[in-house]
């Protein structure tokens, strides 16, 4: 039976043929807890609960394209059988137990990676402790202490995006129902569009049209290679938060040339390029950027930030400053924020029946066959 809903964030919504329960988005949070590379026991347990916690869609976290491309050793990736495998798992559970669908984000830290897990401190990883060259469109160090990249060259163009497609190969090979490409917090991908990290002289650096070259480039191939019905969308940055770095001006020109390449969906974040950023947070302070996007593109778009409360993503969703909302922090520090957001909002989300029994409608209510019926 298709209950009638009242609000518009558990209102259904589609991305190409993808059809998702509601607009909530598990939105993509890095565990660096992995294996060279494979996702473990954590990624099966971090993921599974999210996949029967109500919300619509969930994402992997940041999952690296190419060993050198991950954020430290204890990043993801998607170059290998082994790797292939252990998704697989957690995508069963999802398929047998979980209401949610799946999506995986691919990325390349570029100049941010070889770096430590952030409970060890987060800083450059030392010869001694494995660290990796690593690159970016020009050789400009991160930060100070930071490992000097090596600048792109013909031979690394192709090697990267020839990664990015085997990437997406594998992922829609392996059946996950989105694929949302990194272009944001300052990874790769942003570090070609950022003018702050891009002082290349060819044609992939100068112009605002030369920079934004090679994430086109990318999203073109990974876009070729993965299934019609598969939704593929790019998470950016929307300003640097620098005088003279890449702003909203420059992502409405980004977000109109990857709807014309076919993107299905934007997910607006901020920030990330460089140490001299200056951050105006507050609660739902990136929510004007998606705004601006949707408003420029009328592509499906996504807020993200500080969202926590029910009546803020639902204020967000019905004043058209974004389609979906997604949560990172406020999901890890309540994973069944749907239910509880449902709740508040009179609305419905979906319960694993072994859970069902705990649904407000039915507190205090006995568990049905316990105890047993009486034998006659």
């Amino acid at each position: 039976m298709v209950i009638p809903l009242s609000s518009k964030l558990f209102e259904p919504i589609s991305l190409r043929s993808l059809e998702l329960s509601n607009r909530i988005v598990v939105a993509p949070m890095c565990m660096y807890s992995a294996n060279d590379g494979t996702p473990t026991d954590w990624h099966f347990m971090h993921l599974g609960q999210f996949s029967v916690s109500g919300a619509g869609l969930v994402f992997v976290e940041a999952t690296g394209v190419e060993a050198v491309g991950r954020i430290t050793p204890g990043c993801p990736g998607l170059y290998n059988d082994d790797h292939d495998a252990a998704f697989a798992r957690i995508i069963k559970f999802f398929r047998d137990y979980g209401s949610a669908k799946i999506g995986i984000q691919l990325a390349h830290a570029g100049r941010k990676a070889s770096t430590n897990v952030p409970w060890n401190g987060g800083t450059p990883l030392s010869a001694e402790n494995g660290a990796w060259q690593t690159v970016s469109p020009s050789d400009i160090p991160y930060a100070d202490g930071w490992h000097q990249p090596m600048e792109f060259d013909d031979n690394i163009f192709a090697r990267v995006k020839a990664a990015f497609v085997q990437a997406a190969e594998r992922a829609t090979k392996l059946g996950f129902d989105v694929i949302e490409i990194h272009a944001a917090h300052g990874y790769l991908l942003h570090q070609f569009l950022s003018p702050i990290t891009n002082h290349r002289t060819d044609k992939y650096g100068g112009s605002l049209e030369n920079r934004m070259r090679f994430p086109l480039e990318v999203f073109e191939a990974v876009r070729a290679v993965s299934a019609n019905n598969t939704p593929v969308g790019v998470r950016f940055s929307a300003t640097d938060w620098i005088d003279g770095g890449w702003d909203l001006e420059s992502s409405v020109v980004f977000a109109k040339a990857l709807a014309e390449l076919g993107c299905d969906f934007f997910d607006v974040s901020s920030g990330g390029t460089a140490p001299a950023q200056k951050i105006v947070s507050t609660p739902g302070y990136q929510t004007g950027f998606a705004a601006e996007i949707r408003r420029a593109t009328g592509v499906t778009t996504i807020a993200v930030g500080r969202i926590t409360d029910p009546m803020q993503a639902e204020t967000i969703l019905r004043t058209g400053q974004a389609d979906m909302v997604a949560l990172a922090r406020g999901a890890l520090y309540d994973p069944r924020w749907p239910w509880h957001a449902a709740a508040a909002l009179g609305d419905n989300a979906a319960f694993p029946p072994q859970y069902m029994r705990t649904h407000p409608s039915l507190q205090g209510e006995p568990i049905p066959g316990n105890p047993p019926s009486p034998s006659k």
